[in-house]
């Protein structure tokens, strides 16, 4: 009971299901967008930049509104009964390795377009793009399926309510193997390669403009970074440096978290770990919220047709208001 009264319980019963709110709806909004309208974005863009749309919004699903709302809005959640207790990480994290492996893929395809000129026309097929998509939305929930056998729905007497627990009979083996493996592909392998990625690109771009910014018959010669090149690198720093930002609180408190062993109480707001890391968690998840905006800020062309997007929905809606059906 005791935890139950402390600030952060209060902050996250507003924070998530308000998160859900902002996020789903701007979601929805980029991936009409995308589908409708190019944004002069090269061909493969647009596929990556809708999956991540279509992926973040089932984090905002499965995690924010099905796990962690309905977790501080209710005493006994759905999922603490079999057989949600069993398939919900299966969605949660599968929703979560999708999201973040589009990011470091979208990276990649970047990467390789804006430094390595002889491979633009190859990585930047759609048709290869929505077979990678595909491969990492598999791949993501397949790495997620060992956490079916590892949790269990019990009643706990002590609480007066079911709850959904790692089996206490279970193998320890197993359960690190599938925590460090998680671990490893949701908090340091995308880290390790967005980071060197984007080093590299920046690196790349930086040698581009000082060799082609040279003089020629008393006059400059326009830098090869131009233009649609131009916003394609704004679009990934921005993408994928929030993406890094906004989760490195989160994968560094999970690192901790799994050092703790199974012992450690998560619900003991008394210990700055578990305050720490659901700050961290908070953020994180905002990430998967605030793409759209990140769009907005970076692209004239997107910003333009979010605007005319919102403009006609008001529109509709006032028409519906004003209605004389809508008055009955």
């Amino acid at each position: 009971m005791e935890a139950q009264k402390h600030w952060m319980i209060h902050l996250q019963r507003v924070y998530y299901p308000t998160l859900a709110a902002i996020g789903i709806p701007s979601n929805i909004m980029s991936f009409v967008i995308f589908w409708r309208r190019k944004c002069m974005l090269s061909k493969s863009s647009p596929f990556y930049l809708m999956a991540i749309s279509i992926a973040d919004t089932a984090v905002l699903v499965f995690i924010v509104v099905l796990e962690l709302s309905i977790k501080y809005l209710t005493v006994e959640p759905f999922w603490s009964r079999e057989p949600w207790c069993s398939v919900r990480d299966i969605f949660a994290y599968g929703a979560s390795n999708t999201s973040t492996w589009l990011v470091v893929a979208f990276t990649a395809e970047r990467f390789l377009s804006i430094t390595t000129y002889s491979l633009r026309k190859q990585v930047s097929i759609p048709h290869g793009t929505l077979w990678t998509i595909c491969i990492i939305f598999v791949l993501g929930h397949l790495l997620a399926l060992p956490y079916y056998w590892a949790y269990i729905s019990m009643y706990s007497q002590d609480l007066q309510r079911w709850v959904c627990i790692y089996k206490p009979n279970s193998n320890l083996q197993y359960k690190l193997a599938i925590v460090s493996m998680q671990t490893i592909v949701s908090h340091i392998l995308p880290f390790v390669i967005i980071g060197i990625l984007n080093g590299l690109t920046l690196r790349q771009i930086s040698l581009i403009n000082r060799v082609n910014v040279i003089c020629t018959s008393g006059q400059k010669v326009t830098p090869l970074l131009r233009s649609r090149k131009r916003k394609s690198v704004v679009l990934l720093a921005t993408i994928s440096m929030t993406f890094v930002l906004l989760t490195i609180t989160r994968s560094i408190t999970q690192i901790i978290l799994r050092t703790k062993g199974w012992a450690l109480n998560r619900d003991d707001y008394s210990l700055s770990i578990n305050v720490a890391a659901d700050i961290g968690t908070m953020v994180s998840l905002s990430n998967a919220a605030i793409n759209m905006y990140l769009y907005a800020c970076t692209q004239t062309k997107f910003r333009q047709e979010a605007i005319a997007c919102v403009k006609y929905s008001l529109r509709r809606c006032c028409l519906i208001t004003n209605s004389p059906s809508g008055h009955k």
